[in-house]
């Protein structure tokens, strides 16, 4: 199967998933028998046999890269997207919770409706409570700050335009939020009904720390996508605000001082004072900050993930 062949690259993130290797692998090749694909597994540093699983199969299809320590979901769904050949790009998790037999009928709608994302609702989530609540959290924050309404923010089983999906910048905890990623880069998506299962093997990698992750993660977002290429009008916004009232209260002293007032040592006078410092200064790290931001985009891009090793069973 040549490069140029590749019409599905799927991209699974591993981490201690050795007993779920075999059989996901035989769904998706049994689920996408009618379509060319290439399935990239990411050893994201597994301790147990998971890499040795997939170099077992020897399956042409797959292609395994192995990180060179733990960088998390995000950074390993990037090392695949790098990767990827295809002209769609799916996502799934290792844990054979998402059905591989929903992938064609979600690329077709993909194609037919001229989108750049097709993702997953889990309409019947076989997940624990501790699972849930960050989701249902999300999905509030992310409704009630955007315009992207969708009911399932958190379903793995996604299928990208390769554009869509390469464009996307993932770092830290970021891979729960592709949605709005693409959505805030102009992305149209649209969300189906999809099969989920119980977990049958392995352990969840979540726990009750993923809600304070999740909240952090979604401001983080919200906040570099708004203001990161802009950001003097965030900082400046605030300066201007502060300097503003300063320098209105500033006026009303001014008139009281021409009134014959003494007007030495007031608090709000000092205050006033404060306020004109203080959004003087906002504006200034307004404008360092646009200039660092300017810097960073002009300058080389570097990948923030190292892989170890590449190997394909096709060669």
């Amino acid at each position: 199967m040549s490069k140029q062949t590749v019409l599905l690259s799927l991209v699974v993130p591993i981490y201690n998933e050795e007993e779920n290797i075999l059989l996901l692998t035989q769904r998706i090749v049994e689920a996408l028998k009618s379509y060319s694909f290439e399935l990239i597994y990411i050893d994201d540093c597994s301790t147990d046999s998971s890499r040795e699983r997939i170099i077992s199969l020897n399956n042409p299809n797959v292609i395994l890269i192995a990180l060179k320590k733990n960088y998390g979901q995000s950074l390993a769904m990037a090392a695949g997207f790098d990767v990827a050949q295809g002209d769609y790009i799916v996502t799934l998790d290792g844990d054979l919770q998402n059905d591989p037999s929903d992938i064609p009928f979600m690329l077709k709608k993909l194609q037919q409706e001229d989108l750049d994302l097709v993702t997953g609702v889990r309409k019947k989530r076989q997940d624990s409570l501790i699972k849930k609540v960050p989701s249902k959290i999300a999905n509030t924050i992310i409704r009630a700050t955007t315009k992207l309404n969708l009911q399932d923010q958190g379903c793995a089983l996604k299928v990208f335009t390769k554009d869509t999906a390469k464009g996307l910048k993932l770092y830290g905890e970021m891979h729960r939020f592709i949605n709005l990623a693409a959505f805030l880069d102009g992305a149209r998506i649209a969300e189906v009904p999809v099969k989920h299962h119980a977990r049958q093997f392995g352990v969840s990698k979540y726990g009750l720390g993923r809600t304070f992750k999740v909240v952090n993660d979604l401001l983080l977002i919200l906040f570099k996508r708004k203001f990161l290429q802009k950001p003097i009008y965030f900082f400046g916004s605030i300066g201007l605000f502060l300097f503003g009232i300063g320098t209105l209260i500033s006026f009303y002293f001014l008139f009281v001082k021409l009134m014959g007032e003494d007007i030495w040592g007031r608090p709000l006078l000092i205050l006033a004072i404060l306020l004109i410092v203080v959004g003087i200064q906002f504006f200034s790290i307004g404008i360092l900050y646009d200039l660092l931001m300017k810097t960073y985009f002009e300058s080389q891009k570097k990948n923030p993930f190292k892989i170890r090793k590449i190997t394909r069973f096709d060669e």
